[in-house]
């Protein structure tokens, strides 16, 4: 059976990585991989279903069974994510569903059964897997690995915007701040910690638009991926 090619997009938060996967897949025609909300989806449906978050088994054949589907916006447009056929890209993002996610993270048999959940995405035509540890953990033979990054005073500045946009009451310093503590986290954890693969390629984007992130990528994509 062929192989399904992988291209992991792996950095911080407030790097980009979200809208680059998004417009990465929609040219390439492949499925997309939204690593980080795995854990979210799997802390909504625990929820939903009444598991004891202290089972740790119950809470782990969840996740090995989630139903769940990432499906890229049009141009400008968010990722939706579908959970038992559902839309939940709503929910997905709320600070409630966030606390839940903390829950079902710290579960080691959760995060095994999600390793080879998130393996079980790369199919035919192809793969973008967003995410922190994608290039260096779930996919390490994948011959092609972006690491995007920014600095913390910019992808603040991007979130700052983002959700003044939606008219919500935020302070930038606080923001900031919020980020660099959870670099520190991301960089620090024990299992998976947040890092570039040796084989990646290193973009700063503190200082390019998304589409020159994206042109960038995408010439690699096709020496790698696309016959001439």
């Amino acid at each position: 059976m062929a192989v399904a090619p992988v291209i992991c997009i792996d950095g911080p938060s407030g790097s980009g990585k979200g809208t680059l996967c998004q417009m990465l897949a929609l040219e390439l025609g492949w499925h997309l991989l939204d690593s980080g909300a795995l854990y979210r989806l799997v802390g909504m449906a625990a929820d939903k279903r009444k598991l004891d978050f202290d089972d740790e088994a119950a809470v782990a054949a969840l996740a090995a069974d989630l139903d769940v589907a990432f499906l890229p916006g049009q141009q400008g447009e968010p990722s939706r994510v579908m959970l038992d056929g559902v839309d939940v890209s709503g929910e997905l993002r709320t600070e409630t569903t966030g606390m839940l996610a903390s829950r079902v993270a710290v579960l080691p048999a959760v995060r095994e059964a999600l390793l080879q959940r998130q393996r079980d995405f790369a199919q035919l035509p192809g793969l973008v897997a967003d995410g922190r540890d994608m290039g260096t953990v779930v996919f390490p033979d994948a011959p092609l690995k972006v690491f995007l990054t920014a600095s913390a005073e910019e992808r603040a500045r991007r979130r700052f915007m983002q959700l003044k946009e939606k008219g919500d009451s935020v302070n930038l310093a606080a923001l900031l701040e919020e980020i660099r503590a959870r670099d520190k986290r991301d960089s620090e954890r024990q299992h998976a910690p947040l890092k570039a693969a040796d084989d990646a390629l290193l973009i700063d984007s503190s200082d390019l638009g998304i589409q020159d992130v994206f042109e960038r990528v995408m010439a690699q994509a096709k020496a790698r991926f696309v016959a001439s």
